[in-house]
């Protein structure tokens, strides 16, 4: 019964819902100064019923916006619209005298209600639009530019560029904070399965690899516990940047690598994936293959290639495929899965007698 509560919580606790009730609070807020406005001029307004009737319709509009949140791009613009009828209509409430001394609108404070949320919603751009849009309005229902206009435009286009960037800031700091979550997790599982490979299979495979009379069978395992131990030791490590896949890919007896002089890098993650991708390629080709196992890494503009060739007997016709059927999933889970994960594509070309080939390709 707990968990449900606890991750309405955390959704609560979203930048993006407090940015929306924080924008509710201030139309709610907004209207009541509007209300106590109209009350303190009522009765010098020139038609006081049709200014009950804006500012009841100020307040319907206060609902509707309060209920829909977040709001649409289109539901924003319908805001605008009338938060522009509801300026204009100063024109019929107030005297002529009241709109040249500068006295203030039906709307108030009210009219930057539909700019702080545009910022919310879209960014500075869009605020700062809609900053310019209701200060147009402003001008218009003033009939003319005055210092209490431009005032009025300038901390409209302020409010809509400078609320617009402090949440894109927000929004970027949120995200990066979720990400550093999500890193710290992933190093706490990784450091408890690296424990647990270390307590388990390495000590295994060491005693394996000192203890057997085969030697092909030595051969496989120390290859496999340097594999391990490579992986271990960079587990507490995130992979953050760029790193260099030629320092990932697996050495070890029976396998030879030709790769350019100059580092072949690739976004940290996708580089340990394909280097993963790989040596399950090779540990294919040694155990199913013959006695060497070739890599070709070649390093493309848009992407990165790399060949395992072995000297092995070759894979039948239909295999791989009866090999997916029968729950043996070394290959698509290993090598196939990975690499499509990162968009790239893996070919087999096998000849019965000449070995096999495999080609991976990742785009960057």
């Amino acid at each position: 019964m707990t968990r449900p509560i606890r991750s309405a919580a955390r959704a609560d606790l979203r930048l993006d819902a407090a940015l929306w009730r924080a924008v509710s609070l201030f139309r709610c807020a907004a209207l009541l100064y509007a209300v106590v406005a109209v009350l303190a001029s009522f009765r010098n307004y020139r038609d006081r019923d049709f200014a009950l009737l804006v500012l009841s319709a100020m307040a319907a509009w206060t609902v509707v916006m309060v209920l829909q949140t977040p709001p649409s791009k289109l539901l924003l613009t319908v805001d605008v619209l009338v938060t522009l009828a509801a300026q204009q209509s100063s024109l019929l409430i107030l005297t002529r005298h009241q709109i040249d001394t500068g006295h203030p609108t039906i709307t108030v404070c009210w009219a930057a209600a539909p700019v702080a949320a545009w910022a919310v919603r879209s960014g500075w751009v869009a605020g700062g639009v809609a900053g310019v849009v209701v200060a147009a309005g402003a001008v218009v229902e003033r009939q003319g530019a005055s210092q209490a206009t431009i005032n009025s435009a300038v901390l409209l286009v302020l409010l809509g560029t400078v609320v617009g960037y402090l949440v894109t800031l927000s929004q970027r700091a949120e995200s990066a904070y979720a990400e550093a979550v999500r890193l710290q997790a992933e190093t706490t599982e990784r450091d408890r399965l690296a424990r647990e490979v270390h307590d388990g299979v390495l000590q295994t495979l060491a005693l394996v690899a000192r203890r057997s009379p085969d030697p092909e069978l030595v051969q496989l395992a120390t290859g496999q516990e340097q594999a391990l131990r490579r992986l271990v030791g960079a587990a507490a490590v995130l992979p953050t940047g760029e790193s260099d896949l030629r320092g990932l890919l697996p050495a070890r007896p029976g396998v030879e690598v030709a790769a350019p002089a100059e580092p072949v890098t690739l976004p940290a993650k996708v580089a340990q994936e394909l280097a993963a991708a790989v040596a399950a390629a090779v540990d294919n080709a040694l155990l199913h293959g013959g006695t060497t196992a070739w890599l070709l890494v070649e390093d493309e503009p848009d992407q990165v290639t790399v060949s395992v060739r072995d000297d092995g007997p070759g894979i039948p016709a239909g295999r791989l495929e009866e090999a997916a059927r029968g729950g043996r999933l070394g290959v698509a889970s290993s090598i196939r899965g990975r690499v499509e994960d990162l968009g790239g594509t893996v070919t087999w070309v096998s000849t019965p007698g000449q070995g096999t080939e495999v080609e991976i390709r990742v785009r960057r």
